[in-house]
């Protein structure tokens, strides 16, 4: 049943976020999602498991993820050998950044950049290859992270610093530009972050969100201290795994 596929295991997730466990803060609840595997069987792993896609926003980047054509797309999620692949997923939140960083690379160009609860990396990895001086990758999953160094290396672009420490309610920002794509899933997580990223963006920082229009966003006060900075139509292989989202938009604070 399309019910038990990872691949719709995950969008679930996505939506209904797994991090709601009483009464409890996120801030405490956030732990990292540590593998027991050594990085180079991960690697493995992941090689295994995914497919090389350019059938996205920006198929100027080769990706290793989770399509149709994957076994984990319609396995059980119990036969999955990843936990929580989130990072096997190009979400359109992300695509919606990744391609507004190639078509404005000035934005990026030689600044400092964090690519926060960066999955795939490939809003990171785009920064860097349009000139980037320095860009950190964060997530808590460490298997996304060694996602990252994959993607990075079949496009041929360097990793400068990578990190699966929870930044969120962290004081200040060493970064001049932070990308957050897909993040605001969750509507008490969303206040977290966006309450972060907007103290973020009054510490210098450029701070550019991706979403497609969900409720957590949508619905969130500080949705009205956001300006909308591009609008983006997903390409139809995106629909099958975003809940029926059309569109992906890039805000900024106003």
């Amino acid at each position: 049943m399309h019910s038990r596929m990872v691949a719709s295991s995950v969008v679930r997730r996505l939506v209904a976020c797994p991090r709601q466990h009483g009464r409890r803060s996120l801030r405490q609840q956030v732990r990292h999602v540590v593998s027991t595997q050594e990085p180079e069987i991960l690697k493995h792993q992941i090689l295994a498991e995914t497919t090389v896609s350019r059938e996205h926003l920006t198929p100027e980047l080769a990706l290793h993820l989770i399509t149709p054509t994957c076994r984990l797309w319609r396995a059980p999620p119990h036969l999955s050998p990843f936990p929580d692949p989130f990072w096997a997923f190009y979400w359109p939140g992300g695509q919606a950044v990744s391609r507004f960083i190639l078509d404005n690379p000035g934005l990026v160009k030689g600044k400092t950049v964090l690519d926060f609860g960066c999955g795939c990396g490939a809003s990171g990895l785009l920064a860097k290859s349009v000139g980037a001086k320095k860009v950190t990758f964060n997530d808590i999953d460490e298997v996304a992270i060694e996602a990252v160094q994959l993607n990075a290396s079949i496009n041929k672009i360097m990793v400068d610093d990578v990190t699966t420490t929870n930044l969120v309610g962290s004081a200040g920002s060493p970064h001049q530009v932070v990308l957050a794509g897909d993040l605001l899933y969750d509507s008490k997580f969303a206040g977290e972050v966006l309450t972060w990223l907007q103290e973020v963006n009054r510490s210098g920082s450029l701070v550019l969100i991706g979403d497609p229009g969900r409720f957590a966003l949508e619905g969130h006060p500080l949705k009205a201290s956001l300006h909308c900075l591009a609008k983006y139509e997903l390409a139809p292989t995106t629909l099958l795994e975003n809940s029926g989202h059309p569109q992906a938009f890039v805000w900024t604070f106003s």
